[in-house]
């Protein structure tokens, strides 16, 4: 048996471009700390253990960050899981609670990056050191090694290899730019705010064919946070009214099939994705038709068409026809990434899945304002990282 467990107190802070803001990652981690702890109306004594997830930031920066919001000595656990960390401590801080280990943990993610295009992961050692060299190994024996950003090019290279099986076009991946684009600008909290149209986004600069700027996440700083805590916790507290239940959460790595097929499709993680939601759906006796509103990692268009498949929203191929019928905004079968997504929320790496868990809180509380998605009930996230971890997690209200 599990115990319950439920989210009772979110908060971020704005994502923003790299350098434009005279901040730490330590900042980041204090403001979106206390806003989470606020949130709950409860004070960081009543904590007791921290999963810090962060990329780029050197070991114990975990406790750095949480030092600023209070000096218990509480376990701090330093996470990092590439683009899938916010979730992965937002797991681990779960888990916690529902093993019956603790009745009340802090999640918290943050990112100081650096201006320009994501790298590839080679760090010391060069690229074969890296812990992605496989999967763009897998790439560069399709489709060779160009000279763009290798991020963008692995996933331009599965949109490619998606419109030549499955007749894909590339409007229908811009569209995916225009509607997060769209979505951002009721985000007060969103590193980009402007509206495009398809002309805009299909014109932006080509940063790995098909895909545009316009479509592709930029690097970011900002941090998010949430208190999880259990069933005994929120009655005790009387937060009833707050709670948000995490009704069930599953995290896959790769798998051969990531690899054996040699698509870039499967490398960057659409049979993790699968996989992951089939479990959340069976562990929840929920499925995606009960879903309401969804955050999912649209990292480039391409990942979030990848998605609407992976979790069964539509057949394998059909994700393009999706999107251009409308059915993932405002008036169709689903919202889709009201934040702004990733593409033009922002995406600083470490706080990103809790950037996602934080906005469909706001969502299933009715406070999302001016992008309130109507009666939403039943949220879902989806945080996925190269080499490579998928994280699905099923929220209810």
């Amino acid at each position: 048996m599990t115990e319950k467990v439920f989210l009772v107190g979110v908060g971020m802070t704005k994502f923003e471009k790299p350098e434009s803001r005279d901040w730490h990652y330590w900042d980041m981690a204090k403001e979106a700390g206390e806003a989470a702890l606020a949130d709950a109306g409860i004070g960081y004594d009543l904590v007791e253990q921290a999963a810090v997830g962060y990329c780029h930031q050197q070991s114990t920066a975990g406790q750095r960050a949480v030092y600023t919001i209070g000096l218990s000595g509480v376990p701090v656990y330093n996470v990092n899981n590439n683009c899938a960390t916010g979730s992965t401590a937002l797991m681990m801080a779960r888990q916690f609670v529902a093993g019956g280990l603790n009745d009340c943990v802090l999640a918290l993610g943050f990112e100081q990056m650096s201006k320009g295009a994501l790298g590839g992961g080679a760090g010391a050692g060069g690229f074969a050191a890296s812990p992605v060299a496989r999967h763009y190994g897998v790439m560069a024996a399709r489709h060779g090694f160009e000279a763009t950003p290798p991020t963008a090019q692995i996933f331009g290279n599965a949109a490619r290899e998606h419109m030549e099986r499955h007749g894909t076009t590339a409007e229908q991946l811009a569209l995916v730019g225009v509607k997060n684009h769209r979505h951002s600008t009721a985000n007060p909290r969103a590193q980009f705010r402007d509206e495009y149209s398809l002309e805009e986004v299909l014109g932006a600069r080509t940063i790995h064919a098909p895909l545009t700027k316009l479509q592709c996440s930029p690097t970011s700083d900002g941090g998010a946070a949430a208190v999880v805590a259990s069933e005994r916790f929120v009655r005790e507290h009387r937060l009833e009214e707050r709670a948000v239940e995490i009704v069930a959460q599953a995290m896959t790595t790769d798998t051969e099939e990531s690899f054996a097929s040699g698509s870039c499709i499967d490398v960057v993680g659409k049979p993790m994705s699968r996989e992951a939601g089939r479990a959340v759906f069976e562990q929840s006796g929920l499925g995606i038709e009960d879903v309401d509103v969804i955050e999912l990692h649209d990292c480039f268009s391409i990942n979030e068409l990848l998605t609407y498949e992976a979790l069964g929203m539509c057949p394998d191929g059909a994700a393009g026809k999706l999107v251009a019928e409308g059915a993932t905004t405002y008036g169709g079968r689903w919202v889709v990434n009201p934040s702004g997504g990733l593409i033009s929320k922002g995406h600083p790496l470490g706080a990103t899945g809790l950037a996602q868990c934080a906005e469909l809180v706001w969502q299933l509380r009715g406070e999302a304002d001016g992008r309130q998605v109507p009666g939403a009930r039943v949220g879902l996230a989806h945080n996925i990282g190269l080499g490579g971890a998928a994280v699905v997690t099923m929220l209810r209200r």
